[in-house]
Protein backbone atom coordinates (compact mmCIF):
# COMPACT_ATOMS: atom_id res chain seq x y z
CA UNK A 1 0.00 0.00 0.00
CA UNK A 2 3.08 2.11 0.67
CA UNK A 3 3.80 2.04 -2.73
CA UNK A 4 0.45 3.02 -4.23
CA UNK A 5 0.47 5.82 -1.87
CA UNK A 6 3.80 7.28 -2.98
CA UNK A 7 1.86 7.13 -6.75
CA UNK A 8 -0.91 9.04 -5.45
CA UNK A 9 1.20 11.60 -4.09
CA UNK A 10 2.90 11.85 -7.40
CA UNK A 11 -0.48 12.34 -9.18
CA UNK A 12 -1.16 14.73 -6.91
CA UNK A 13 1.76 16.99 -7.84
CA UNK A 14 0.80 16.46 -10.97
CA UNK A 15 -2.86 17.74 -10.47
CA UNK A 16 -1.58 20.56 -9.10
CA UNK A 17 0.49 21.83 -11.90
CA UNK A 18 -2.39 21.07 -14.20
CA UNK A 19 -4.59 23.08 -11.88
CA UNK A 20 -2.24 26.11 -11.38
CA UNK A 21 -1.90 25.63 -7.94
CA UNK A 22 0.51 25.82 -5.51
CA UNK A 23 -0.19 24.45 -2.73
CA UNK A 24 -2.43 21.28 -1.26
CA UNK A 25 -1.91 21.74 2.48
CA UNK A 26 -4.07 19.05 4.81
CA UNK A 27 -4.61 20.21 8.32
CA UNK A 28 -5.88 17.65 10.70
CA UNK A 29 -5.78 16.57 14.26
CA UNK A 30 -7.03 13.68 16.27
CA UNK A 31 -7.57 11.37 12.62
CA UNK A 32 -8.19 8.26 14.92
CA UNK A 33 -11.15 9.81 15.88
CA UNK A 34 -12.23 12.47 13.36
CA UNK A 35 -10.24 11.24 10.02
CA UNK A 36 -10.39 13.18 6.73
CA UNK A 37 -11.04 11.59 3.69
CA UNK A 38 -8.01 11.77 2.19
CA UNK A 39 -5.26 10.88 4.70
CA UNK A 40 -5.84 7.34 2.83
CA UNK A 41 -4.28 8.66 -0.21
CA UNK A 42 -1.50 10.98 0.67
CA UNK A 43 -0.69 9.63 4.70
CA UNK A 44 -2.29 6.04 5.28
CA UNK A 45 -1.69 6.25 8.99
CA UNK A 46 -3.09 8.30 11.95
CA UNK A 47 -2.25 11.51 13.88
CA UNK A 48 -2.87 12.96 17.22
CA UNK A 49 -1.59 16.70 17.20
CA UNK A 50 -2.94 19.38 14.75
CA UNK A 51 -0.57 18.34 12.09
CA UNK A 52 0.09 19.67 8.25
CA UNK A 53 0.51 17.75 5.21
CA UNK A 54 1.68 19.93 2.57
CA UNK A 55 2.20 18.98 -1.02
CA UNK A 56 3.55 21.35 -3.32
CA UNK A 57 3.25 21.91 -7.45
CA UNK A 58 7.02 21.73 -7.58
CA UNK A 59 7.08 18.32 -6.06
CA UNK A 60 8.22 18.94 -2.68
CA UNK A 61 6.69 17.32 -0.10
CA UNK A 62 6.12 17.91 3.86
CA UNK A 63 4.42 16.99 6.83
CA UNK A 64 4.64 19.27 9.92
CA UNK A 65 3.63 17.23 12.76
CA UNK A 66 3.56 16.76 17.16
CA UNK A 67 7.29 15.68 17.89
CA UNK A 68 5.70 12.00 19.39
CA UNK A 69 4.18 11.31 15.75
CA UNK A 70 7.39 11.85 13.96
CA UNK A 71 8.78 8.57 14.19
CA UNK A 72 5.54 7.05 13.09
CA UNK A 73 5.22 8.86 10.06
CA UNK A 74 9.29 9.07 9.21
CA UNK A 75 9.11 5.18 8.99
CA UNK A 76 6.34 5.46 5.86
CA UNK A 77 9.13 6.90 3.78
CA UNK A 78 6.42 9.01 1.92
CA UNK A 79 7.27 12.93 2.89
CA UNK A 80 10.20 14.32 1.99
CA UNK A 81 10.72 16.63 5.01
CA UNK A 82 9.21 15.48 8.63
CA UNK A 83 9.27 18.20 11.09
CA UNK A 84 8.22 17.43 14.83
CA UNK A 85 7.14 20.60 17.25
CA UNK A 86 6.60 20.18 21.41
CA UNK A 87 4.47 23.55 21.84
CA UNK A 88 2.76 24.70 18.79
CA UNK A 89 2.40 24.53 15.25
CA UNK A 90 2.33 27.87 14.31
CA UNK A 91 5.66 28.74 14.04
CA UNK A 92 6.81 25.61 12.01
CA UNK A 93 3.57 26.48 9.42
CA UNK A 94 4.58 30.12 8.92
CA UNK A 95 8.14 28.94 8.02
CA UNK A 96 7.00 26.96 5.18
CA UNK A 97 4.75 28.67 3.96
CA UNK A 98 6.70 31.65 3.96
CA UNK A 99 9.54 29.47 2.33
CA UNK A 100 7.37 28.58 -0.58
CA UNK A 101 5.32 31.45 -0.95
CA UNK A 102 2.14 29.74 -2.63
CA UNK A 103 -0.16 32.13 -4.88
CA UNK A 104 -2.80 29.22 -4.06
CA UNK A 105 -3.12 26.87 -1.19
CA UNK A 106 -6.10 24.29 -1.23
CA UNK A 107 -7.84 23.29 1.45
CA UNK A 108 -10.10 20.60 2.35
CA UNK A 109 -13.40 22.31 1.95
CA UNK A 110 -16.46 21.54 -0.57
CA UNK A 111 -20.11 22.07 -1.23
CA UNK A 112 -20.27 19.05 -3.54
CA UNK A 113 -17.99 16.63 -2.25
CA UNK A 114 -17.82 15.22 0.90
CA UNK A 115 -14.87 13.29 0.31
CA UNK A 116 -13.01 16.83 -0.46
CA UNK A 117 -14.49 18.09 3.14
CA UNK A 118 -12.48 16.54 5.35
CA UNK A 119 -11.33 20.10 7.19
CA UNK A 120 -14.02 20.16 9.92
CA UNK A 121 -15.33 23.82 10.88
CA UNK A 122 -13.08 23.68 14.05
CA UNK A 123 -9.88 23.07 12.45
CA UNK A 124 -10.35 25.78 10.10
CA UNK A 125 -11.19 28.85 11.93
CA UNK A 126 -8.00 26.81 14.21
CA UNK A 127 -5.85 27.40 11.00
CA UNK A 128 -7.24 30.94 10.07
CA UNK A 129 -6.23 31.90 13.69
CA UNK A 130 -2.51 30.93 13.25
CA UNK A 131 -1.90 32.42 9.93
CA UNK A 132 -4.35 35.73 10.81
CA UNK A 133 -1.75 38.06 11.20
CA UNK A 134 0.24 36.78 7.46
CA UNK A 135 -0.51 37.11 3.49
CA UNK A 136 -1.97 33.65 3.40
CA UNK A 137 -5.59 33.56 4.33
CA UNK A 138 -6.52 35.12 1.03
CA UNK A 139 -5.06 32.70 -0.94
CA UNK A 140 -7.08 29.76 0.44
CA UNK A 141 -9.11 27.96 -2.11
CA UNK A 142 -10.97 24.12 -2.31
CA UNK A 143 -9.16 21.50 -3.08
CA UNK A 144 -12.13 19.83 -4.50
CA UNK A 145 -11.12 19.56 -8.20
CA UNK A 146 -7.56 18.19 -6.83
CA UNK A 147 -9.32 15.14 -4.94
CA UNK A 148 -11.94 14.63 -7.19
CA UNK A 149 -8.89 13.88 -9.85
CA UNK A 150 -6.95 12.13 -6.96
CA UNK A 151 -9.05 9.51 -6.46
CA UNK A 152 -10.76 9.38 -9.62
CA UNK A 153 -7.45 8.61 -11.55
CA UNK A 154 -6.75 4.80 -10.89
CA UNK A 155 -3.10 3.10 -11.51
CA UNK A 156 -2.58 0.21 -12.85
CA UNK A 157 -1.81 -1.46 -9.51
CA UNK A 158 -5.15 0.01 -8.13
CA UNK A 159 -6.99 -1.68 -10.96
CA UNK A 160 -5.71 -4.66 -10.10
CA UNK A 161 -6.42 -4.43 -6.77
CA UNK A 162 -10.22 -3.69 -8.00
CA UNK A 163 -10.45 -6.51 -10.17
CA UNK A 164 -9.42 -8.86 -7.54
CA UNK A 165 -11.81 -7.48 -5.66
CA UNK A 166 -14.58 -7.93 -8.46
CA UNK A 167 -13.57 -11.52 -9.23
CA UNK A 168 -14.28 -12.43 -5.31
CA UNK A 169 -17.64 -10.96 -5.62
CA UNK A 170 -18.68 -12.28 -8.12
CA UNK A 171 -17.45 -15.57 -7.15
CA UNK A 172 -19.71 -15.28 -3.86
CA UNK A 173 -22.82 -14.59 -5.69
CA UNK A 174 -22.14 -17.78 -7.79
CA UNK A 175 -22.14 -19.31 -4.22
CA UNK A 176 -24.83 -17.93 -3.37
CA UNK A 177 -26.56 -18.75 -6.39
CA UNK A 178 -27.05 -21.90 -5.39
CA UNK A 179 -28.07 -21.20 -2.14
CA UNK A 180 -31.04 -19.19 -3.13
CA UNK A 181 -34.81 -21.84 -2.52
CA UNK A 182 -38.15 -20.55 -1.28
CA UNK A 183 -38.49 -20.76 2.39
CA UNK A 184 -35.31 -18.39 3.18
CA UNK A 185 -35.07 -15.10 3.99
CA UNK A 186 -33.27 -12.07 2.90
CA UNK A 187 -31.41 -12.17 6.11
CA UNK A 188 -30.36 -16.06 5.67
CA UNK A 189 -29.11 -14.88 2.48
CA UNK A 190 -27.24 -12.22 3.60
CA UNK A 191 -25.43 -14.23 6.43
CA UNK A 192 -24.37 -17.06 4.29
CA UNK A 193 -22.95 -14.13 2.01
CA UNK A 194 -21.54 -12.73 5.06
CA UNK A 195 -19.78 -15.67 6.37
CA UNK A 196 -18.29 -15.99 2.95
CA UNK A 197 -16.65 -12.63 3.60
CA UNK A 198 -15.42 -13.77 6.72
CA UNK A 199 -14.07 -16.89 5.38
CA UNK A 200 -11.71 -14.99 2.75
CA UNK A 201 -10.64 -12.14 5.30
CA UNK A 202 -12.17 -9.62 3.56
CA UNK A 203 -14.21 -6.94 4.73
CA UNK A 204 -17.59 -6.05 3.08
CA UNK A 205 -17.22 -3.23 0.86
CA UNK A 206 -19.80 -0.63 3.57
CA UNK A 207 -21.26 -0.74 6.43
CA UNK A 208 -22.52 -4.67 7.09
CA UNK A 209 -25.52 -4.11 8.54
CA UNK A 210 -26.53 -3.53 4.40
CA UNK A 211 -24.05 -5.31 2.50
CA UNK A 212 -25.24 -6.88 1.53
CA UNK A 213 -28.74 -5.73 0.78
CA UNK A 214 -30.72 -8.32 -0.11
CA UNK A 215 -34.23 -7.63 -1.95
CA UNK A 216 -37.23 -10.14 -2.51
CA UNK A 217 -40.61 -9.88 -4.54
CA UNK A 218 -43.08 -7.10 -4.58
CA UNK A 219 -42.89 -3.55 -2.37
CA UNK A 220 -39.51 -4.19 -0.54
CA UNK A 221 -37.88 -1.68 1.88
CA UNK A 222 -35.66 -0.72 -0.92
CA UNK A 223 -31.71 0.42 -1.65
CA UNK A 224 -29.82 1.27 1.42
CA UNK A 225 -32.01 -0.66 3.29
CA UNK A 226 -31.02 -3.92 5.86
CA UNK A 227 -32.13 -7.60 4.55
CA UNK A 228 -35.31 -8.41 6.94
CA UNK A 229 -37.35 -11.85 7.55
CA UNK A 230 -38.88 -11.45 4.06
CA UNK A 231 -39.06 -14.65 3.17
CA UNK A 232 -38.37 -15.66 -0.70
CA UNK A 233 -41.20 -16.89 -2.52
CA UNK A 234 -41.99 -18.34 -5.97
CA UNK A 235 -42.90 -15.66 -8.46
CA UNK A 236 -40.61 -12.96 -6.68
CA UNK A 237 -38.10 -11.27 -8.36
CA UNK A 238 -34.96 -10.85 -5.86
CA UNK A 239 -32.18 -8.76 -6.28
CA UNK A 240 -28.79 -8.32 -4.22
CA UNK A 241 -26.77 -5.26 -3.66
CA UNK A 242 -23.23 -6.51 -2.40
CA UNK A 243 -19.40 -5.97 -2.62
CA UNK A 244 -15.84 -6.55 -0.75
CA UNK A 245 -13.22 -4.23 0.19
CA UNK A 246 -9.58 -5.81 -0.76
CA UNK A 247 -6.54 -4.54 0.34
CA UNK A 248 -8.10 -1.34 0.82
CA UNK A 249 -10.02 -1.30 -2.26
CA UNK A 250 -14.01 -1.81 -3.27
CA UNK A 251 -16.41 -3.39 -5.28
CA UNK A 252 -19.85 -2.52 -5.62
CA UNK A 253 -22.09 -5.21 -7.73
CA UNK A 254 -25.71 -6.34 -7.98
CA UNK A 255 -27.22 -9.34 -9.39
CA UNK A 256 -30.95 -10.29 -10.29
CA UNK A 257 -32.92 -13.67 -10.04
CA UNK A 258 -36.40 -14.55 -10.68
CA UNK A 259 -37.72 -17.54 -8.84
CA UNK A 260 -39.67 -19.51 -10.56
CA UNK A 261 -43.36 -20.97 -9.98
CA UNK A 262 -43.63 -25.12 -9.79
CA UNK A 263 -45.34 -24.38 -13.14
CA UNK A 264 -43.05 -22.45 -14.82
CA UNK A 265 -39.70 -23.22 -16.63
CA UNK A 266 -38.81 -19.27 -17.56
CA UNK A 267 -39.73 -16.10 -15.82
CA UNK A 268 -42.52 -14.39 -17.22
CA UNK A 269 -42.29 -11.84 -20.35
CA UNK A 270 -43.03 -9.47 -18.63
CA UNK A 271 -40.40 -9.95 -16.05
CA UNK A 272 -37.69 -10.81 -18.95
CA UNK A 273 -39.12 -7.28 -20.34
CA UNK A 274 -37.99 -5.26 -17.59
CA UNK A 275 -34.67 -7.03 -17.05
CA UNK A 276 -33.78 -6.80 -20.28
CA UNK A 277 -34.37 -3.06 -20.27
CA UNK A 278 -32.12 -2.65 -17.78
CA UNK A 279 -29.32 -4.76 -19.65
CA UNK A 280 -29.67 -2.89 -22.47
CA UNK A 281 -29.96 0.49 -20.67
CA UNK A 282 -26.54 -0.09 -19.44
CA UNK A 283 -24.78 -1.52 -22.68
CA UNK A 284 -26.07 1.98 -24.44
CA UNK A 285 -24.53 3.90 -21.28
CA UNK A 286 -21.40 2.00 -21.73
CA UNK A 287 -21.41 2.73 -25.36
CA UNK A 288 -21.61 6.47 -24.29
CA UNK A 289 -19.55 7.31 -21.93
CA UNK A 290 -16.15 8.37 -23.04
CA UNK A 291 -13.23 10.80 -21.81
CA UNK A 292 -15.04 14.67 -21.23
CA UNK A 293 -18.99 12.94 -21.24
CA UNK A 294 -20.47 15.58 -19.19
CA UNK A 295 -21.98 13.03 -15.89
CA UNK A 296 -26.19 13.94 -16.52
CA UNK A 297 -25.64 13.60 -20.19
CA UNK A 298 -24.50 9.38 -19.33
CA UNK A 299 -27.62 9.02 -17.00
CA UNK A 300 -29.76 10.47 -19.40
CA UNK A 301 -28.82 7.85 -21.64
CA UNK A 302 -30.17 4.74 -19.32
CA UNK A 303 -32.96 7.13 -17.80
CA UNK A 304 -34.40 8.06 -21.10
CA UNK A 305 -34.56 4.57 -22.55
CA UNK A 306 -36.32 2.92 -19.27
CA UNK A 307 -39.14 5.83 -19.75
CA UNK A 308 -39.32 5.49 -23.12
CA UNK A 309 -40.38 1.66 -22.38
CA UNK A 310 -43.11 2.63 -20.53
CA UNK A 311 -41.23 2.24 -16.84
CA UNK A 312 -40.62 4.96 -14.26
CA UNK A 313 -37.37 6.79 -14.02
CA UNK A 314 -34.97 5.42 -10.91
CA UNK A 315 -34.96 7.66 -8.50
CA UNK A 316 -30.68 8.13 -7.90
CA UNK A 317 -28.10 8.29 -10.29
CA UNK A 318 -27.50 6.12 -12.83
CA UNK A 319 -23.57 5.52 -11.25
CA UNK A 320 -21.03 6.72 -9.00
CA UNK A 321 -16.94 6.38 -8.70
CA UNK A 322 -15.58 3.66 -7.04
CA UNK A 323 -12.04 3.20 -5.02
CA UNK A 324 -10.61 2.96 -1.77
CA UNK A 325 -14.86 3.62 -0.81
CA UNK A 326 -17.56 2.23 -2.55
CA UNK A 327 -18.65 5.79 -3.54
CA UNK A 328 -15.84 7.94 -4.47
CA UNK A 329 -14.53 10.38 -6.22
CA UNK A 330 -16.15 13.77 -7.18
CA UNK A 331 -18.08 13.01 -10.22
CA UNK A 332 -21.68 10.77 -9.89
CA UNK A 333 -23.22 10.40 -13.36
CA UNK A 334 -26.55 12.06 -11.59
CA UNK A 335 -29.31 14.17 -13.23
CA UNK A 336 -29.79 17.78 -12.63
CA UNK A 337 -31.05 17.46 -9.45
CA UNK A 338 -30.82 19.77 -6.68
CA UNK A 339 -29.46 17.34 -4.63
CA UNK A 340 -26.31 16.58 -6.43
CA UNK A 341 -25.13 20.23 -6.72
CA UNK A 342 -22.94 20.89 -9.42
CA UNK A 343 -21.76 17.52 -9.94
CA UNK A 344 -24.12 16.61 -12.99
CA UNK A 345 -22.54 19.15 -14.61
CA UNK A 346 -18.74 17.73 -14.17
CA UNK A 347 -16.99 15.51 -16.87
CA UNK A 348 -16.01 12.02 -16.74
CA UNK A 349 -12.28 11.35 -17.33
CA UNK A 350 -10.03 8.49 -17.92
CA UNK A 351 -8.77 5.97 -15.48
CA UNK A 352 -11.96 6.37 -13.56
CA UNK A 353 -14.12 3.75 -12.65
CA UNK A 354 -17.57 4.13 -12.17
CA UNK A 355 -20.71 1.72 -11.56
CA UNK A 356 -23.67 1.30 -14.00
CA UNK A 357 -26.94 0.89 -11.77
CA UNK A 358 -30.15 1.84 -13.11
CA UNK A 359 -33.41 0.09 -11.68
CA UNK A 360 -37.31 -0.49 -12.28
CA UNK A 361 -39.96 -1.94 -10.33
CA UNK A 362 -41.78 -4.77 -12.54
CA UNK A 363 -45.24 -4.40 -11.01
CA UNK A 364 -46.17 -7.73 -8.98
CA UNK A 365 -42.85 -9.38 -8.66
CA UNK A 366 -40.26 -6.48 -7.79
CA UNK A 367 -37.40 -4.41 -8.18
CA UNK A 368 -34.93 -5.88 -11.68
CA UNK A 369 -31.35 -4.20 -11.16
CA UNK A 370 -28.11 -4.81 -12.39
CA UNK A 371 -25.19 -2.98 -11.76
CA UNK A 372 -21.57 -3.41 -13.19
CA UNK A 373 -18.09 -1.43 -13.05
CA UNK A 374 -16.31 -0.04 -15.87
CA UNK A 375 -13.38 1.75 -16.32
CA UNK A 376 -13.02 4.65 -18.75
CA UNK A 377 -10.28 4.65 -21.30
CA UNK A 378 -8.70 6.76 -24.54
CA UNK A 379 -11.54 4.59 -26.33
CA UNK A 380 -14.65 4.36 -24.21
CA UNK A 381 -15.58 1.95 -21.64
CA UNK A 382 -14.39 -1.18 -20.53
CA UNK A 383 -16.13 -3.60 -18.22
CA UNK A 384 -14.17 -4.28 -15.04
CA UNK A 385 -16.99 -6.82 -14.45
CA UNK A 386 -18.46 -9.78 -16.18
CA UNK A 387 -21.86 -8.03 -17.27
CA UNK A 388 -25.04 -10.26 -16.39
CA UNK A 389 -26.92 -10.67 -19.36
CA UNK A 390 -29.29 -13.37 -18.87
CA UNK A 391 -31.75 -13.54 -15.86
CA UNK A 392 -30.71 -15.42 -13.02
CA UNK A 393 -33.78 -18.69 -12.48
CA UNK A 394 -34.74 -20.48 -9.12
CA UNK A 395 -36.19 -23.51 -9.61
CA UNK A 396 -38.83 -23.98 -6.91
Amino acid sequence: MGNIIKEKINQAIQILNELKIDMWLTYVRETETIRDPSLDLILGTNCTWQSAFIITSSGETVAIVGSLDVANIKSKNLFNQVIGYVQSIKEDLIKILEKYNPNKIAINYSKNSNLADGLTYGMYLDLIDKLKDTPFVEKFTSSEEIISLLRGRKSPAEIQLMKEAIKITLEIFDLVDKFIRPGISEKQIAEFILNEVEKRGLETAWDREYCPSVFTGPDTAGAHAGPTDRVVQPGHVLNIDFGVKYKGYCSDLQRTWYVLKPDETDAPEVVKKGFKVIVDSIQMAANFIKPGSIAYEVDAVARNFIVKNGYDEYPHALGHQVGKKAHDGGVILAPRWERYGEIPFKKVGIDEVYTLEPRLTIPGYGVATVEEEIVIKEGGAEFLSLPQKELYLIKS
